[in-house]
């Protein structure tokens, strides 16, 4: 008998930028329990991963199985998944550690349990590649390749095939030459009638029978999944139970069935930077390959240094007064900044001359320097993701996150604009055409936040460049230096130095951009108060009506019923909450859970929390950075003595000194007791009884903020009852509510939270242009000649 055991349930932050702790935390436990399988005379096997922590894995497996406890033991073993394109080299390594350790090793071969996890996960992070092989053929192949290299490393590798397919377990049986030093493996309740044929023919065969073991709850989500992998239309035992299915499809090879190498990959499953059908997704970093994220990091290392920024007009630097801009991880200086309110005039006066000329442009030029420009942000990665840190205190997966959204901003415009600006036919009787065009609005004004000092500020001044309008952009005051870079870069790709300027300062100098008689237009993403002073400012000027794009916060919920599942809940209210300092739009700031459900969830959630690392941004292994500045953690400050005073404090942890909040979790009486976004890594939460749920969704709908907003529910019917109640941009269902993704979840909120249109959605670029008709009657001539040379069918 033998003992199965993944090493993520045996540590609350099993991740690859982890590494230091893991194997600090981890090994001594692992080969604790390996010890004790040893004394029961049990075998020992670790659970294989999905493929981000495969070598995270390996290296706590050798350590490990390193341990003198366990020498001389040839009960130690470990899971292979075939589907993984890195199957074979792990065996090799297996091999080699055998020879090290001197002793046999166990080796569960498997087809794979996470394919669509990872399809989705190499998808959503941009990856250049799959980990994964994307035909089920492929993996076949896979699979008996390394059956064949475990048949060839006995004794020193005792294998165990983990297979339900018959022709696998014929194919191993005429490879293995007999039925010694191997054994098959079957999931307990499946293969009866496999391996009872098998045993009738050679009697002498290893089979062993995997259980799992545990509780109901913990149980049924492993029994859907099995359910689920074999019942989908290409499983084998799926097949094999289908009467209409020949016996020859069962037998044909997976070499037969790809016929070439070429063939491998599937065919409607495009690689993860081509998934978006007319234009390239952003190019992330897989974290857990070591050499990626050692390339990241040197690229970081030597971009970093002294940056600085000024209001930049027609090319040209402006003087003005000077100040140092400092991290708010350490405080100390990283970069310069010159600010002169005058520059405010200077730039709306010079975006104004220009933007008839930029307009005139064929909207493909305008597009082509958008593109040029995204490939230079991801060209100079490293600088960008440095100063984000730096400057920002972005942590790294949260700058490398931020990076690609500004370049996915920038592609999304490029190829929303070739379709939005070209001449548009328009029906109408013979004799005559009439023709739509959409031009430039003139020179606009983009207020852009310091939260997401990249994404935000080139997603807005992107989209009012390839509308053929001008741009004086103005930063915020903290965060100067990213979008001073970012504007370099957009010169570069080719936008003219006249038709975007940028002019740092304070919210004067917004003010002042704002107020200017030139301002055609205005793009602003921060707090509610600042908007309606911007659409004060707007509608007392006397002249053209300016339109206005505002962004702003909001009290964002997530409903959780007494469906949901707790585990999944949990992990999503920490990256909700806490991700980025709880310092996005998006952040959840109240969590509404049933009764039912709520001690459950806020264990895990306060447990999860007290894992999180606080600390430096530019560390990869850090979860949660700063603060943004002085102000900020003040506010954040005495809102949670008030909490401590008022609520009940469920979370409440330690912080390094400086710009640092630690994560907390305070439960209210009611959802009206928060009367204001915080934010902070602060969550707020409420309980309620199933017969409420109404009165729940009225108080939320009553804010009138609307944000985003989260509902964590297995029953469809409730998951509408509160989509439909509680008005929100953004709603996310049985996800985390953070981290839109340009062109696939446009983002916006209304009322309190914004004016529309969404911002990487399809309706945004409509905003910043005007819309011109031009009627030809095209008979004046003399006749239609179209219509007189019509022929008779």
């Amino acid at each position: 008998p033998g003992i199965s055991v993944k090493l993520s349930a045996l540590h609350p932050r099993y991740e690859a930028v982890s590494r230091t702790r893991v194997l600090d935390e981890l090994v001594p436990r692992a080969a604790e329990l390996a010890r004790a399988a040893r004394a029961h005379d049990l075998a020992f096997t670790v659970d294989a991963e999905e493929q981000d922590r495969l070598e995270l894995s390996l290296d706590v497996i050798a350590a490990g199985a390193s341990d003198p406890g366990l020498a001389g033991w040839d009960g130690f073993g470990l899971a292979v998944q075939a589907y993984g394109k890195r199957a074979l080299p792990v065996l090799d390594w297996v091999a080699t550690l055998t020879k090290r350790l001197d002793r046999r090793f166990m080796v569960r071969l498997v087809k794979g349990a996470y394919w669509d996890t990872e399809i989705k996960r190499a998808q959503e992070r941009g990856l250049d590649a799959y980990p994964v092989f994307t035909r089920k053929a492929a993996t076949d192949l896979s699979y008996m390749a390394c059956a064949e290299r475990l048949l060839a490393l006995r004794p020193r590798i005792y294998p165990q095939f983990a297979t339900h397919n018959a022709l696998t377990v014929a194919s191993i049986l005429e490879r293995a030459g007999g039925t010694e030093w191997y054994e098959f493996q079957r999931l307990h309740g499946m293969g009866d009638v496999l391996y009872a044929g098998l045993l009738r023919e050679h009697p002498r065969t290893a089979v062993r029978t995997y259980a799992p073991v545990g509780g109901h709850a913990d149980l049924l989500a492993y029994l859907v999944r099995r359910l689920l992998e074999n019942g989908a239309n290409s499983s084998f035992v799926s097949l094999a139970a289908d009467p209409a299915v020949p016996v020859e499809r069962l037998l044909t090879r997976p070499a037969a069935v790809l016929g070439s190498a070429e063939a491998a990959t599937h065919p409607r499953l495009p690689l993860p930077g081509a998934i978006y059908p007319d234009r390239r997704n952003s190019r992330g970093v897989e974290f857990g390959d070591r050499e990626a994220l050692a390339a990241l990091l040197a690229d970081i290392a030597a971009a970093r240094g002294p940056a600085e920024a000024a209001p930049l007009v027609d090319g040209q630097a402006l003087p003005g007064t000077e100040r140092p801009v400092r991290s708010p991880a350490t405080g100390q200086e990283v970069g310069r900044v010159t600010e002169s309110p005058e520059a405010a005039d200077r730039a709306m006066e010079v975006a104004h001359r220009a933007q008839p000329a930029w307009d005139r442009m064929p909207v493909e030029e305008r597009a082509a320097a958008l593109e040029r420009a995204a490939d230079l942000y991801e060209a100079n990665r490293g600088r960008f993701l440095a100063l984000l840190a730096d400057e920002a205190g972005k942590t790294l997966d949260d700058g490398v996150a931020e990076l690609r959204e500004a370049t996915d901003f920038l592609r999304y415009y490029a190829q929303q604009a070739r379709s939005l600006f070209r001449p548009e036919p328009l029906p109408g009787p013979t004799g005559e055409s009439n023709t739509l065009c959409r031009h430039g609005r003139g020179a606009w004004v983009c207020v852009s936040p310091w939260n997401f000092p990249l994404a935000i500020f080139t997603g807005q001044v992107a989209a009012a460049l390839v509308s053929g309008n001008a741009v004086a952009a103005k930063p915020a005051e903290q965060t100067p230096l990213v979008a001073a870079e970012a504007v370099r870069l957009l010169h570069q790709a080719g936008i003219p130095r006249a038709v975007l300027g940028l002019v740092p300062g304070d919210g004067a100098v917004g003010a002042r951009l704002v107020a200017h008689p030139h301002a055609a237009g205005v793009a602003f993403t921060g707090s509610t108060e600042a908007a309606w002073a911007i659409n004060r400012s707007l509608a007392a000027k006397r002249g053209p009506i300016v339109p206005l794009i505002a962004e702003t916060g909001g009290i964002n919920a997530m409903v959780v019923d007494a469906t949901a599942l707790p585990e999944q809940v949990a992990d999503d209210v920490l990256a909700s909450a806490y991700r980025s300092a709880g310092q996005r739009c998006s952040a959840l700031r109240l969590l509404c859970m049933q009764d039912d459900v709520a001690e459950r969830v806020v264990d895990l959630v306060v447990g999860a929390a007290r894992e999180l690392r606080l600390g430096d941004p530019a560390d990869p292994a850090t979860h949660v950075g700063p603060v943004i500045d002085v102000e900020a953690k003040a506010a954040l400050d005495a809102h949670i003595a008030r909490m401590k005073a008022s609520a009940r404090t469920h979370l409440a942890g330690d912080a390094p000194p400086g710009l640092f909040v630690a994560p907390h979790l305070f439960e209210l009486d009611r959802p009206e007791d928060l009367g204001e976004e915080v934010f902070g890594p602060v969550l707020h939460m409420v309980r309620w009884r199933g017969e409420a749920l109404d009165a729940l969704l009225d108080a939320l709908a009553g804010t009138g903020y609307g944000l985003t907003l989260g509902v964590q529910s297995r029953v469809d019917a409730t998951v509408a009852r509160v989509l439909d109640r509680v008005g929100a941009g953004n709603a996310y269902v049985n996800r985390n509510m953070v981290g839109a993704v340009v062109g696939t979840q446009p983002f916006g909120g209304q009322g309190l939270s914004g004016t529309g249109p969404k911002a990487g959605g399809p309706d945004y670029l409509r905003r910043f242009a005007v819309e011109r008709v031009t009627t030809n009657n095209t008979a004046a001539t003399g006749g239609n000649a179209a219509l007189l040379a019509m022929e008779e069918e």
